[in-house]
């Protein structure tokens, strides 16, 4: 059997069947997205010959995973019993879940080598004795309800886990009707604009979606959803959707594709899992409490969960017949990805950037630029402009620190509406710092909305860390984000109480001022000019934090009685730009330069239209490679 050769099913099973010991007792061998699961009744015996199936891996070119028969698994309660007892008391176990649509025991500890063992000798032994698969998992610092809340829903649904992961399996690894060739790429959102974020990557035989965001800023569906409705887009030939990171003009409108009939895959790391699911969760409640009919309901939002398949960075999984799809760091948000298509056998590969962030932070690594091939990259230009230059990130942080130091002596509160996600936890790890060094004034920090939420699924993926952030939560046993200086709202009722309280440090939900706890904060504190409202993140055109920022000094609002206020901008308006999870102009400009290898066509995208063509413009005469900026539904053939 060459590689790369057509094979279907049969000839896969019968060539595993021919090279794995018959003791082993192999009872079925199946598609489940993108792998191909052996069932065995002795799966140690698989586990402890690994060898072998990187030998099977090598020659059939599909990734395998070794699962046990369901008729051998312990029972769960059992099951876990037995491991509690097999794993020494100093692992100090936290949690243990099952997922057995996957066959496996998902072991949560505070010292996970313990629980693996020397050569991973404990994990051989619980497959041994109680035919689950081992997961184990490190315990997070602070507990996730989204994380435990998905993880239950996986387990009560995990028969139709099952059908799901079948169905994406045998429609990936379809025989291949077209050679591959005509591949064209389909704006459908977030070109010469910020928000709705969707592409749509077609070949003879293929079609993928990357991203499929909402406009915050607009109210008016025709401009806040991408253009699904283009002749071009077709649900029911629709191989899979690839979500970059989980801010909602990239994932917003994903559970929209479930409410009318979508029955595939969505592949994302597994931070942007959760967090994705938590905030198309928060836009729905948010929606609910503004009166407005929401394009979806939580039912989409479950079978949206039901078909992600979460991905590690760096691992090559196959997601149609022609296309094989990669995630690599992009150093915006947390799991954040830059996305790596390879289309054929070589014949041409895309990177997506999605958002990202050329430079390290305090919370995450920069962006990777190293990839195996890159003909097509399609980047990102929200600070693309040629004015467009932030000050360093310690720059921003003095000036943060400035500003708090000035408004604190002044008897004043500062206001810092953040994202739920990423810049809330980048903040917060600024003040920690800088306080316990003496830099800033010590305050209280009240945080609320989803932040608190939101922090600990970051505590959930250390390794998805920056170094230092990530060495202090796993080496030293310090979790930053639970400083002595931050106190978390627990309930509205205490808003009142801090906004007529000492001088005090308010984060809080949302970013842009649409919605959210800050809202309530926002009416309070504008009317009194000791007060200081900071913007540390991208202010969408459209939204109440743009207005504010650009100057705006009577805001109307709705009051808690339903009656319309008009109120006076008092407070002091500052926006710090170095926070920005964006790169800035000069950052991209790296980005592209230190690609490997250098990509032979840019798509710039995701910024105002004079923003795109500046930067679009340069790059054509700085790097000599053909620079496109699409409208809106043009269509264009790379191939």
């Amino acid at each position: 059997m060459a590689p790369g050769s057509e094979r279907d099913k049969i000839e896969i099973s019968q060539y595993i069947l021919e090279h794995v010991p018959k003791e082993v007792e192999v009872t079925r061998i199946e598609y489940e997205g993108p792998t191909l699961a052996v069932y065995t009744k002795r799966p140690d015996m698989l586990v402890e010959q690994s060898s072998l199936i990187a030998d099977i891996v090598n020659i059939i070119r599909k990734r395998i995973v070794v699962r046990s028969d369901p008729s051998v698994r312990l029972v769960e309660n059992d099951a876990e019993k037995l491991t509690r007892e097999i794993i020494s008391p100093e692992a100090e176990i936290t949690d243990i879940n099952f997922d057995p649509s996957l066959g496996e025991i998902i072991i949560e500890a505070k010292k996970p080598g313990i629980v693996i063992g020397r050569n991973g000798t404990v994990l051989q032994e619980i497959i041994k004795r109680t035919k689950w698969r081992p997961h184990v998992l490190r315990s997070p610092p602070l507990r996730s309800k989204i994380v435990a809340n998905m993880r239950h829903y996986l387990h009560s649904e995990s028969r139709d886990r099952e059908r799901i992961l079948r169905t994406i399996g045998e429609k990936i690894f379809r025989p291949k009707i077209y050679e591959v060739g005509d591949i064209r790429i389909t704006p459908l959102g977030g070109v010469q604009e910020v928000g709705r974020s969707a592409f749509l990557v077609q070949t003879r035989e293929s079609s993928v979606l990357l991203d499929c965001g909402i406009n915050p800023g607009s109210s008016k569906a025709f401009e806040a959803f991408p253009r699904l409705d283009t002749s071009g887009f077709e649900l029911d030939t629709l191989d899979a959707v690839v979500i970059s990171h989980a801010h909602l003009d990239h994932c917003g409108l994903v559970p929209f594709l479930y409410k009318y009939g979508y029955d595939g895959p969505v592949y994302c790391s597994a931070p942007t899992s959760n967090l994705m699911t938590l905030l198309q969760l928060d836009y729905l409640d948010v929606a609910r409490k503004q009166g407005i009919i929401p394009p979806y309901d939580q039912k989409d939002v479950r079978e949206c969960v039901l078909h992600t398949i979460p991905l590690r960075h760096g691992v090559v999984t196959d997601i149609a017949p022609d296309i094989r799809l990669t995630l690599h760091n992009a150093g915006h948000i947390l799991g954040s990805s830059a996305v790596h298509l390879h289309i054929g056998e070589g014949l041409h590969n895309i990177v997506y950037t999605g958002d990202y962030k050329y430079a390290r932070t305090m919370l995450l690594e920069a962006a990777a630029t190293e990839f195996p091939r890159v003909e097509t990259v399609i980047t990102e230009s929200t600070y693309g402009g040629t004015e467009d230059f932030m000050p360093s990130r310690v720059e921003a942080e003095e000036r943060l620190t400035a500003v708090i130091n000035e408004t604190l002596e002044r008897k004043g509160k500062v206001l810092i509406p953040v994202p739920a996600v990423g810049r809330a936890q980048e903040i917060m790890l600024v003040i920690d710092g800088y306080m316990r060094r003496g830099l800033m004034k010590e305050a209280p920090v009240f945080i609320e909305g989803m932040i608190s939420e939101a922090t600990a699924i970051h505590t959930a993926y250390p390794e998805y860390l920056g170094r230092e952030v990530r060495h202090s939560i796993l080496h030293d046993g310090i979790n930053p984000f639970q400083s002595d200086y931050f106190t978390i709202v627990e309930h509205p009722s205490v808003r009142q109480e801090i906004i007529d309280g000492e001088p005090c440090i308010i984060m809080a939900t949302s970013g842009m001022l649409e919605g959210g706890p800050v809202i309530e904060y926002f009416k309070s504190l504008a009317e009194d000019e000791r007060n200081t409202i900071v913007f540390v993140s991208y202010q969408i055109e459209g939204t109440l934090g743009r207005r504010v920022q650009k100057g705006l000094t009577d805001v109307a609002m709705i009051s808690s009685e339903g009656k319309m206020d008009v109120v006076k901008m008092k407070l002091c308006v500052e926006s710090i730009e170095g926070f920005s999870g964006h790169s800035d102009r000069r950052q991209i400009l790296n980005y592209i330069t230190n690609l490997k290898p250098k990509p032979e066509r840019v798509i710039v995208c995701h910024g105002e239209k004079a923003k795109c063509v500046s930067i679009a413009n340069f790059i054509q005469r700085r790097f000599g490679v053909q620079t496109l900026v699409p409208a809106l539904l043009e269509t264009f053939r790379l191939l």
